[in-house]
């Protein structure tokens, strides 16, 4: 039986539980790593790797798509979540500190790789088309402030309680353990609100289904038969119209982003003496959790209610500007290294709003390409793209960026935009796409 619950009751809050192992393991560690002496150069680069979960994820897909309900595997990798957090939390403080933490969120980066696939293609079974054209905003801006929470609050959180302990790790330590304790909870909570849709009942596609029992395992399914429908699987996404513009759309689009992602970050908390705003991990939160949300929650909310109404076409280009134009704040700030937090907040306001806006373009884009036969492992496969668009320039922009200092680095990113525009001209999207139909 299908039980309708409201959106609004699982869609923030799932796609915040989404975005807070990947914000753990993408910028708080990169802010504890800094705070823990490693440079930018190997921050980078370890972080960095720890995109490969997201880029090779479709590898495992089929079988969420096939073996148990969506449903579960969104409980049971928060549940996993939770304890890789506890993880991380137990070893910082130990003498393995760097191999221990780093450990711990590898397990995190695939149990989160994990969640996304399952709770994206869930996404796409529990609203139909113009609800998903209409939530993809909320989606995105849940996700964002998830890591505005994590790069924001509770960064800002650990640098007070290092004012109060005295003591870095055992700070981190603490922070780490309370990340656990939420996802505890969120486990809880979507155990009990998530809705079950009837098509998540289905794990194989209509050539070779069958029903699924209660418990989501789907009877008599073979190895041949898992493998059989993995190539499938691949075979008709690369069949999709214009699939090589597609795939270099998800690869460049977010491009820039890659480089100025971790940059970015490390230059607001860098000192003065190396180039850097030397802002304080209290200070850096205050921008980011609070300034930053503010934007990027109008931004994001704007972003999907125009797609919903006008369609994604309609919107695509505004959408590219506006995240795209504002990443030359970055290279002001890096030139002028102003002082005034008021400053800073505008420049931050405008980047995030910016992002928010035209992110939404990129998330429908995705649902778009992904319609059809394996919605869910199609989906994967565009998120993997996208993924591996930020762990590429990831991989070697700590070390651009000490090698030509920030205002060059911040140069070459906003250079590296044409890619962003050359990638969408090649696009062809239909004008009713996202659009609310008529009665």
């Amino acid at each position: 039986m299908n039980y309708k619950r409201s959106p609004w009751a699982w869609v923030p809050t799932l796609y915040f539980a989404e975005g807070l192992p990947y914000v753990a393991v993408m910028t708080i560690s990169l802010i504890m790593y800094k705070r823990l002496g490693l440079s930018n150069t190997d921050i980078t680069l370890y972080t960095s790797w720890l995109y490969l979960p997201w880029v090779i994820k479709p590898l495992w897909s089929p079988f969420i798509d096939i073996i148990k309900t969506k449903r579960w595997w969104i409980v049971t990798m928060q549940l996993l979540i939770g304890a890789s957090l506890g993880g991380v939390a137990f070893t910082i403080p130990a003498p393995y500190w760097l191999q221990g933490s780093l450990a711990f969120f590898w397990l995190m980066a695939f149990s989160s790789a994990t969640h996304d696939i399952a709770a994206d293609g869930f996404y796409m079974l529990g609203l139909d088309q113009h609800e998903q054209a209409y939530f993809v905003g909320i989606r995105s801006t849940f996700y964002r402030i998830a890591t505005i929470v994590g790069q924001g609050l509770l960064v800002m959180l650990a640098g007070n309680l290092e004012v109060i302990t005295r003591n870095i790790r055992y700070s981190w330590s603490i922070m780490f353990y309370g990340m656990a304790g939420l996802f505890i909870a969120f486990w809880l909570w979507h155990h009990y609100i998530l809705p079950r849709p009837t098509e998540d009942t289905r794990g194989l596609s209509p050539r070779v289904s069958s029903e699924a029992d209660y418990t989501g395992i789907v009877p008599s399914v073979s190895s041949p038969t898992i493998l059989e429908e993995f190539w499938h699987t691949l075979k008709t996404f690369f069949q999709k119209p214009q699939v090589w513009a597609g795939i270099c759309f998800m690869l460049f689009y977010r491009m820039p982003e890659g480089l100025l992602a971790k940059v970015s970050a490390l230059f607001l908390i860098d000192t003065t003496a190396k180039g850097g705003l030397g802002l304080s991990p209290a200070e850096y939160g205050l921008v980011q959790g609070t300034v930053g949300v503010i934007g990027l929650t109008l931004g994001g909310i704007l972003g999907g209610i125009a797609a919903s109404r006008n369609g994604l076409k309609r919107w695509l280009w505004p959408m590219v500007m506006a995240i795209t134009l504002p990443d030359l704040v970055y290279v002001y700030l890096s030139y002028a290294l102003p002082t005034s937090l008021l400053v800073i907040n505008v420049c931050i306001f405008i980047e995030q709003f910016g992002y928010g806006f035209g992110f939404s373009a990129y998330m429908l884009y995705l649902i778009y390409y992904s319609q059809g036969e394996h919605k869910t492992a199609h989906y994967a496969l565009c998120t993997a793209f996208m993924a591996l668009s930020m762990m590429i320039p990831g991989l070697f922009a700590g070390a651009l960026q000490e090698a030509v200092g920030y205002p060059t680095f911040f140069i070459i990113v906003v250079a590296a935009c044409t890619m962003t525009y050359a990638v969408t001209a090649t696009l062809k999207i239909d004008p009713d796409f996202g659009k609310k139909k008529k009665e």
